[in-house]
């Protein structure tokens, strides 16, 4: 009998062929995001149990581009470019889990199989997506600059549809790109029962977060976001009620690991999403 290694499958004699190497993995990229307010009820139906509403600013969302290059330990993605770069378009939420404010990832779509594998360690609900994003460049002929008056277009489509659209022009320089991704995050990992009919076999509600993370000098300004209907997605269910602002900020990021914060019956996973002013 094969006794076979690999963080993720395939798993192999050599281990050569799994989808993804085993964390820590690091990330530098640029993130375009805006942050707008949309119905609570909306952000509430996205919360299964146990999370309820953050008891604050409830209905804050924000939808962030990225533009990414990540590596394994190893660092011989980078030098075949291929594995190390994507991009997604993600919304994050705020809810509370026994009195403490996470931030959670809803929705999420990347363009590239790694990062779909990594989304289901970590609990991201990643699914491919074309995502487009304007680049900044020192040099301005055919890019903006990251100053006041830069303008930077991102574009998101799923199933062949475009779901949503955004420009951020930039305005000034603030001390933070945001406040609703601010927070670790709180993820269910979920997988599925394989009898027909039969209920998850693994649920579990997991807190994540960067090991370490560096970020350079944020911009904020003024943003306009665009939701589109789609037959395979939800997202202009979260509609776009009030801007809140603009941000662009180039980051780097080490993951390496979570927490578990509760295994979870399948009952419970099951149940309905609290509403507002739910403990």
């Amino acid at each position: 009998m094969a006794e076979v290694q690999g963080f993720l499958y395939p798993r192999t004699e050599s281990g050569k062929s799994s989808l993804i190497p085993a964390p820590p993995w690091f990330y530098s990229g640029d993130l375009l995001t805006v942050e707008y307010r949309t119905d609570p009820a909306r952000v509430a139906e996205l919360l299964p149990a146990p999370l309820s509403l953050a008891e604050d600013d409830p209905g804050a969302v924000a939808m962030i581009w990225a533009d990414w290059q990540s590596c394994s330990s190893s660092r011989e993605e980078l030098l075949d470019p291929v594995r190390a770069q994507y991009k997604e378009a993600f919304v994050v939420v705020r809810c509370s889990y026994r009195g403490v404010t996470y931030s959670r990832c809803v929705y999420i779509w990347v363009d590239k199989d790694f990062a779909i594998a990594r989304g289901l360690h970590q609990g991201y609900p990643k699914k491919l997506g074309s995502i487009w994003q304007t680049r900044a460049h020192a040099f301005g002929q055919a890019a903006p600059q990251v100053a006041a008056g830069g303008a930077f277009g991102a574009t998101l489509a799923a199933g062949d549809r475009r779901i949503a659209e955004a420009v951020i022009t930039l305005r000034e320089p603030s001390a933070g790109n945001g406040f609703v991704n601010s927070h670790k995050m709180a993820h269910h990992r979920v997988f599925p029962g394989i009898g027909a009919g039969t209920p998850d076999a693994y649920a579990e509600l997991i807190e994540s977060g960067a090991s370490s993370a560096e970020a350079g000098q944020a911009w904020s300004g003024d943003a306009e976001l665009r939701l589109f209907e789609s037959p395979t997605e939800e997202l202009d269910r979260l509609r776009v009620d009030e801007i809140i602002g603009g941000y662009y900020r180039q980051v780097g990021v080490v993951w390496n690991g979570g927490r578990s914060l509760e295994t979870l019956s399948a009952q419970a996973l099951s149940s309905s999403a609290p509403g507002p002013g739910s403990a």
